[in-house]
């Protein structure tokens, strides 16, 4: 089969690998119909996380039709012929995590844990395409997959609705969705939103489904703002801007945003002073990730308010404003979505059509165009804000 491999920083290349095979009983085949490049497939590609190894396949968002079942799964609960998405966690449903509904925090989807512990204290569950540290599970972006506990992840869908308003489901729309959730909306909010990504377009349509009042964006590329504004928010260009944490104050009548979200991550930019010391710590080795977002967010955030961390970090961070984190009262909510907690329940959001999420889908292309679409979403060219790959098509199709 064909599958999109990292070969190195920067480095990807579609190659001729083996189909995957049921290695255990609650393993499923799903030949793949649709799969997407996610922006924190990007950490990949520019070399950022560790324990990546040559030749891994990678990806975590993708949909197919199931082709083969292990022995372990019922009929009843999966078979061949199934239209299923399939969630970038894998969890095994039984632990005591999963019993508790903390899907990402599986004890025993993750066969290289003592990897995550030494890095972490604790690991969290296995992520398809993502890390050896993570499981080294082969990834999505291929013809076909391996799912392992099949019978607890891949969320069967109906065939009457395109590819392309549930492949999402996969990831980014429940990150958005879990991103708002953990802001602890009320009616009448104001939530910031740092990042016009993917993650945050969904967390800006999620954000309103909740019951803000006001959303406010901030990026600094035209076209995410642009879009962000159609999905209701106020927007801030924080290249326009000398700075954010006190226009958002005066936005707000000098109180601040009830929520603040750091859909960014790791990779944050900024003309401040501090990414420049953050990118010198990264070449160094001092430092792992660029908190810009996360210090701005703390430093925003209204007195007794709610920190939102759905962005991707890797490692280590520094010169974090605790002092003011811990005197303003915050709360920080983060972590991996809990995907089999929401993937249903937006599903019927997609099926009542209160949201099609197909808007962020800037490009559609045959999968051996993967390794120049990397290029072309990690530098923002094209005005691209979502790429999707077809495992199967010979052509390109416009969006």
């Amino acid at each position: 089969m064909k599958a999109v491999c990292w070969m190195g920083p920067e480095k990807m290349s579609v190659e001729n690998v083996s189909d995957p095979k049921i290695l255990n009983p609650r393993d499923a085949i799903v030949k793949i119909t649709s799969t997407a490049i996610c922006g924190s497939d990007l950490h990949l590609y520019g070399g950022f996380m560790p324990t990546m190894e040559q030749g891994d396949i990678v990806g975590h968002e993708f949909m197919g039709e199931v082709v083969e079942v292990g022995p372990g799964i019922r009929p009843e609960t999966l078979k061949a012929g199934d239209r299923v998405v399939v969630p970038f966690t894998i969890a095994c449903g039984r632990c005591f995590f999963c019993q508790r509904e903390l899907w990402s925090c599986c004890d025993n989807s993750n066969p290289n844990y003592w990897m995550a512990e030494q890095m972490m204290g604790y690991s969290p569950s296995g992520l398809f395409g993502y890390t050896h540290m993570m499981g080294g599970y082969a990834g999505g972006q291929a013809q076909y997959a391996r799912v392992p506990f099949a019978d607890i992840g891949p969320l069967k869908v109906p065939d009457g609705i395109p590819d392309d308003k549930l492949l999402f489901l996969s990831d980014i729309f429940p990150t958005g969705y879990f991103g708002a959730v953990n802001c602890d909306i009320r009616p009448g909010d104001t939530v910031a939103i740092w990042g016009c990504g993917p993650v945050g377009q969904f967390a800006i349509r999620s954000a309103f489904m909740l019951g803000a009042e006001r959303v406010v964006a901030i990026d600094r590329f035209p076209y995410r703002l642009r879009q962000a504004e159609q999905g209701g928010a106020e927007t801030i260009n924080y290249e326009e801007c000398d700075d954010v944490v006190q226009l958002l104050k005066d936005m707000t009548g000098g109180i601040g945003p009830d929520s603040c979200m750091d859909a960014v991550g790791m990779e944050a930019h900024s003309q401040s002073v501090m990414y420049f010391v953050d990118r010198a710590k990264q070449m160094l080795m001092a430092e792992t990730d660029r908190p810009l977002v996360l210090r701005q967010a703390i430093q925003a955030c209204r007195k007794g308010g709610t920190v939102s961390v759905p962005g991707v970090y890797g490692g280590f961070i520094d010169k974090m404003p605790m002092g003011a984190f811990m005197n303003k009262g915050l709360t920080m909510k983060t972590g991996q979505t809990h995907m089999m907690r929401f993937m249903k329940p937006l599903l019927e959001r997609v099926e009542r059509g209160e949201i099609d999420p197909s808007f962020v889908i800037s490009h559609r292309v045959p999968i051996h165009r993967a390794p120049e679409m990397y290029k072309v979403f990690r530098d923002k060219q094209e005005s691209c804000t979502k790429v999707v790959l077809d495992p199967w098509a010979d052509g390109a199709m416009a969006a």
